[in-house]
């Protein structure tokens, strides 16, 4: 099950989250905030998974709250204002709900979001294979080896996964394809790419080559980039 928090900076607006949210089974909302610093507070001492997080707020937009978490869970945006969806998805929002919204385009958001959450849970399970991943590509499903992977990455409505033997386009989102792929192996440097660890032959300020491959870092994956010189 989904453990989910709402933060918002109306109490009304909190009240139809919990409302909503409660018709389904697979989610429960543990926490309502209509202070973002609490909520911040609640987030450093409790495991969540999925934050309905409001975007105009006092003090701190949702964005900028978003990008403070070191480790952020999975967010659907819920707002009225409709200017700051090519944003949130930058950021990898698994939805943008503009409110009002009725039950069935909640239910959407969090069908999303629960596909996302069981997708990462069976990647990190121990039965799963630990040195393979099958990619769907049209109707087959390919079998690749981690090792082969160089990159991912956004191609329109698909991701590309670029190997040393072939490149194999698949209809994921960026989000999907994190999640298919080891925290430990891979990681997100760009909206539009993730890139195998072990194959990153240099890193520069903003950049990172893999072999001959000139690699974008963007500016809220920077965070990710400094883990992975901090751990070597």
């Amino acid at each position: 099950m989904l453990n989910a928090i709402a933060i918002d900076d109306e109490p009304i607006a909190l009240e139809v989250i919990k409302s909503l949210a409660g018709e389904l089974d697979f989610i429960t909302i543990a926490e309502c905030f209509t202070n973002s610093l609490k909520a911040m507070s609640y987030l450093q001492k409790n495991k969540v998974d999925l934050i309905f997080l409001d975007i105009k707020m006092p003090g701190i937009t949702g964005i900028d709250f978003l990008r403070a978490l070191p480790n952020p869970p999975m967010v659907i945006f819920t707002t009225a204002y409709s200017e700051h969806a090519v944003q949130s998805f930058e950021l990898d929002a698994v939805d943008y709900l503009l409110k009002p919204f009725s039950l069935a385009r909640l239910v959407k958001a969090c069908n999303k979001a629960n596909e996302l959450y069981e997708l990462r849970k069976s990647s990190e399970s121990p039965a799963a294979h630990p040195g393979a991943i099958f990619i769907k590509s049209g109707y087959e499903q390919l079998r690749v080896s981690l090792d082969e992977i160089l990159y991912v990455e956004a191609v329109g409505n698909y991701v590309q996964f670029v190997t040393g033997k072939q490149n194999i386009l698949s209809r994921l989102s960026m989000s999907e394809a994190e999640a298919l792929l080891p925290a430990r192996a891979f990681v997100r440097v760009h909206r539009s790419f993730i890139v195998g660890i072990k194959r990153i032959s240099k890193l520069e300020k903003r950049t990172v080559w893999i072999d001959q491959k000139e690699i974008p870092i963007g500016e809220v994956y920077l965070q990710n980039i400094e883990k992975i010189i901090k751990n070597g």
